[in-house]
């Protein structure tokens, strides 16, 4: 056990008996007399924690609003952070969320020495943040591995604002193109990670599959730096992955069947959607898009449940999908 695990370790005891004497502190930690009085003294003296001698109690306990429940009743010291059982408690069902977009463990080997001392300053309760994190499941279904050397990578080269070389597959026409990019972040979306980053070779922001990567290079040239803003700009204004300009969007106009209404009315299909309900309980949802691709692959997930009104290159698009799946299975 290190020093900041014992200081962790002396406040759960602290605040949990309300007052524990020398003796028993030292037991309970397993070190020499003398350096259980320099981990006080440096609680006190330079972690600011109210711990004082109860003389008639023979023993230590926090003094004031730390020991009677007050606004720093309950917390554990980190040094430079705070953290309450709760936080904790949320802290490490993130980690789980986490694992789920971590096939590889490219996160978890760099966040595990903090979970484990997580687990350590809840003391006692370790046990029960164990089961917590095995009662946390995430599902993902057709997720794409990324090779982890890809992923760091390109955490470095945002991190260190340097370009990368990138061997890069185009599905669309299966094709290999090599070019230089200059990162400006990355994305999560439907359990696929991307990167935005300016294309030098096209002279414009694009957006990468990291599973469509083939091959990557860190450069030593400092890479172009786009405002958020911009990006936001460019690559999110429409639906999806494939969200586009601003300044090309089209919207689509969606009515929903009463049934699939009350599952739909609870969903964000876009930050800047609009919504109705109808007079016959039908749910009108309208999104903004530039490339139909996913918005059709979503429509089509509802079936029966939806129609598209009054787009229609949209219409087109999603009655020629059903036309030929009918084909398919006829």
């Amino acid at each position: 056990m290190d020093r900041t695990e014992r200081f962790y370790k002396i406040e759960l005891l602290l605040r949990s008996r309300g007052c524990i004497s020398f003796a028993a502190l030292q037991a309970e930690l397993e070190i020499s007399p003398a350096t259980l009085k320099r981990d006080l003294q440096y609680l006190r003296d330079r972690l600011s924690a109210p711990i004082v001698y109860d003389v008639a109690a023979n023993g230590y306990r926090f003094s004031g609003d730390a020991a009677s429940g007050g606004a720093n009743a309950g917390r554990h010291e980190l040094p430079g952070l705070w953290f309450s059982e709760g936080e904790i408690h949320a802290l490490l069902t993130m980690h789980q969320l986490l694992a789920g977009l971590d096939d590889d463990g490219v996160l978890a080997r760099h966040l595990q020495p903090l979970l484990a001392r997580l687990e350590v300053m809840l003391g006692p309760d370790e046990a029960q943040a164990r089961e917590l994190m095995r009662r946390v499941k995430v599902i993902g279904t057709a997720r794409r591995r990324v090779p982890s050397q890809y992923f760091e990578l390109l955490g470095g080269a945002l991190l260190r604002r340097r370009r990368v070389w990138l061997r890069y597959w185009k599905r669309s026409d299966r094709s290999s193109s090599e070019r230089e990019v200059s990162p400006q972040r990355l994305v999560n979306h439907r359990s696929t990670w991307y990167l935005d980053a300016w294309c030098h070779a096209s002279d414009g922001l694009r957006r990468f599959s990291l599973d469509a990567m083939r091959d990557a290079r860190l450069l030593e040239t400092k890479a172009r730096q786009v405002a958020v803003r911009d990006l936001e700009t460019a690559l999110d204004a429409g639906y999806g992955i494939y969200g586009g300009a601003d300044a090309k969007l089209k919207w689509a106009t969606l009515l929903f069947d009463a049934d699939a209404a009350q599952w739909v009315a609870n969903e964000e299909w876009h930050p800047r959607q609009k919504a109705r309900w109808l007079a016959d309980d039908r749910y009108e949802l309208q999104v903004p898009y530039n490339d139909p691709t996913e918005l059709a692959m979503d429509i089509l997930r509802h079936g029966d449940s939806v129609v598209v009104s009054g787009d229609k290159a949209l219409v087109a698009l999603v009655r020629g999908r059903l036309v030929r799946a009918a084909a398919a299975y006829a």
